[in-house]
């Protein structure tokens, strides 16, 4: 079954020819980054406007990689939330004009299911059940994946995601964004414990998380460091921030992955491909005996494969979307 899928959710334009759920033939990307970089971070009307703009010459080339011509594609897969409402709207229906003309299936697929779904790409032996870390700059989530469209949320952060920390705190630094690859970067080498930053817990909610004060916290040490006319030693300071977010992130997985005994456990989305979090998790897991997968770097981010990977399961299971199949900025995994 051969699949064109589509994400628009955020700043990436996304169209990619996915075959039997597993099998990528193109995988065609418009990144926004230099844009949206002048305004260090996303402008929602100006990825809309750049989504529109881009969408059907990358259709067009993804087919063209693929090697197939329109009558060739099965269904149309898309996300249609969450994210970016005027950016999720552009692909939505863009989808639904294709799948319309073409007299193919429309199948929805919430974007953080398709993160998840990035793992099946990169290990085709890896099936459910298992536990899914899901963490990028919209969401921070512990996902219960009981089989392919069934899931569960476990926890998640009860403020800020993880990567938007990475983000403003990059912004701050003036170091680039997005802000998780030039933070990765920069830790490298740096001393892990020499800023002391905080840990959070919420009570009652063991698998919940919160980054507002660790974010607070960064950023104050930012800005006393500069009324004082003190130098921040860079790297050890994104070292140290990097195993803040590791240490609410990496224990919380374990204790879900204890109490589930899957044994098995995924990371997905773009702070996925931060190399502390990689390397933490898998020190845990060499410990705990579970087995781990991480999707390759290149699927960390958004991208078009995810979703027609996991609208592939989701036609399986009978999901179909219609004529009013609309776009939402907020939709629970589980549903």
């Amino acid at each position: 079954m051969i699949i064109l899928a589509v994400e628009s959710s955020c700043d990436e334009t996304a169209v990619s020819v996915v075959k039997d759920g597993r099998t990528v033939l193109s995988d065609a990307i418009a990144s926004q980054v230099d844009m949206h970089t002048l305004y260090g971070g996303v402008v929602p009307e100006i990825a809309s406007r750049k989504h529109l703009e881009a969408i059907y010459s990358l259709a067009d080339r993804a087919l063209e990689e693929a090697g197939i011509t329109r009558k060739d594609i099965d269904a149309v897969a898309c996300t249609y939330a969450p994210g970016l409402i005027g950016a999720v709207l552009v692909g939505v229906n863009f989808a639904k004009s294709v799948a319309y003309g073409l007299g193919v299936p429309l199948i929805p697929v919430h974007h953080v299911r398709g993160h998840i779904a990035a793992n099946y790409i990169t290990h085709p032996d890896l099936e459910p059940p298992f536990l899914c870390l899901c963490c990028s700059g919209g969401n921070t989530l512990l996902v219960d994946v009981q089989d392919y469209t069934t899931m569960r949320l476990l926890g998640a952060t009860r403020d800020d995601a993880a990567g938007e920390c990475f983000d403003k705190v990059a912004r701050v630094l003036g170091i680039g964004y997005p802000g998780g690859g030039p933070m990765d970067r920069l830790s490298q080498g740096g001393d892990p414990k020499k800023y002391r930053l905080p840990r959070s817990k919420v009570d009652g909610a063991p698998l919940d998380m919160s980054f507002s004060g660790l974010k607070t916290a960064a950023l104050n040490l930012i800005h006393n460091s500069q009324q004082k006319g003190e130098e921040l030693d860079l790297p050890s300071f994104a070292a140290s921030f990097a195993h803040a977010v590791a240490d609410e992130l990496v224990p919380r997985t374990m204790l879900a992955a204890k109490e589930l005994g899957y044994g098995k456990i995924a990371a997905a989305g773009g702070v996925a491909a931060n190399s502390t979090i990689r390397s933490e998790l898998e020190k845990a897991c060499k410990k705990s005996g579970d087995k781990l997968f991480l999707p390759k770097l290149s699927l960390c981010g958004d991208n078009g494969c995810m979703i027609g990977c996991q609208g592939y399961y989701e036609y399986l299971a009978g999901v179909r979307g219609d004529m009013t199949l609309n776009g939402y900025a907020n939709k629970n995994i589980a549903l």
